[in-house]
């Protein structure tokens, strides 16, 4: 897709421009927000329920992505826009048809309110064929980069941290099985990146110099295998998770575990999975290069912090599974914590 020339002197947004965060109650958005706030954005942040409003600094507005009236409201008057929405959530069908439309129309009122700027954050290409849903993550960023308004889109691989989907199958899948049987697709490599840098990339993204809308990928610093990952995870609590490699188990069969043992959205979940069939893998980094900035956090590091945040779960589910992920600590062959 051709990618649309502007002038680089007059997109980029400075402190004290206003700055229009969707999806900001999500994992990445309530991360976003406060950061932006401190380093002296006017924010005006959505979301669609007023209930969820938090940060007394923000200007809050309720939004649905899916009304044009609601989108036009949102986006008067701002510099600069994040889109940080996505539909796939509950395993709402045709998901990728309603993102695509919430997409042409934020393009379209952005363009007609004059916005500088917009900054979509997107998942990384596979080297095999996409899932569904990184299908729909890559389509989303097509549709955002042929518009008028100069857009920056960036595309990570599994965000680490807590609240985070991707996190949250792996951290489950680590703590909470006794012994694994390893399908193939745990073989394939990717590189995880801290939600820390996620944020420091997107603030960044307001004023790198941009003569096109274009995308970056934006890789953490190590590159692991999901068996490194589940691995690594068990091994911050302590515990070794006995294995055995099965290759001839299906991705779309082995997916059926995680109907039982993780907390995250089955049908979310099952489509991560699903988009994990090969390799992973960044581009490059050069995005870190253009911006000055080097990621901060090992995947190591990052997962340590997350399992740091965990809070109690009170619901009858989140019960049982700290009951059972105990259970599973007691039974499991030992190892030192560093």
């Amino acid at each position: 897709m051709q990618d649309i020339r502007t002038r680089a002197d007059d997109q980029r947004t400075t402190e004290g421009s206003r700055i229009l965060v969707t999806g900001a109650t999500g994992f990445v958005g309530a991360a976003l927000v406060p950061t932006l706030v401190a380093q002296g954005y006017q924010v005006r942040a959505t979301t669609r329920s007023s209930a969820r409003a938090g940060n007394r600094d923000v200007e809050w507005v309720t939004c649905d992505v899916g009304v044009r009236t609601d989108i036009e409201r949102a986006l008067a008057g701002v510099d600069a826009a994040y889109f940080l929405v996505h539909a796939m959530g509950g395993g709402a069908h045709g998901f990728a048809a309603t993102e695509r439309r919430g997409a042409e129309q934020f393009r379209d009122a952005a363009q007609r309110a004059g916005v500088k700027r917009l900054v979509y954050l997107g998942g990384v290409a596979p080297a095999a064929a996409p899932s569904e849903h990184l299908k729909s993550r890559i389509a989303v960023g097509e549709v955002l980069r042929a518009g008028s308004v100069p857009t920056v889109e960036l595309r990570a691989s599994m965000i680490i941290g807590n609240g985070s989907a991707s996190w949250q199958i792996v951290r489950d899948l680590a703590l909470r099985l006794p012994a694994m049987i390893l399908p193939s697709w745990t073989a394939s490599r990717t590189r995880p990146v801290a939600l820390e840098d996620v944020v420091a990339a997107l603030v960044r993204a307001l004023h790198v110099p941009l003569a096109a809308s274009t995308w970056y990928d934006i890789p953490g610093p190590d590159t692991v295998s999901g068996r490194e990952i589940l691995s690594t995870i068990a091994a911050l609590r302590g515990r070794r998770v006995p294995s055995m490699r099965v290759p001839f188990l299906s991705v779309s069969l082995s997916s059926w575990w995680l109907k039982f043992v993780t907390r995250a959205d089955f049908a979310l979940a099952r489509e991560l999975v699903l988009g994990f069939t090969g390799d992973l893998m960044p581009a490059d980094g050069r995005y870190w290069d253009e911006i000055g900035y080097a990621p901060a956090w090992s995947f190591e590091a990052a997962a340590r912090k997350a399992l740091s945040e965990e809070t109690t779960v009170n619901s009858l589910r989140g019960v049982a599974g700290k009951f059972e992920e105990r259970l599973v600590q007691i039974v499991s062959p030992k190892i030192a914590v560093q």
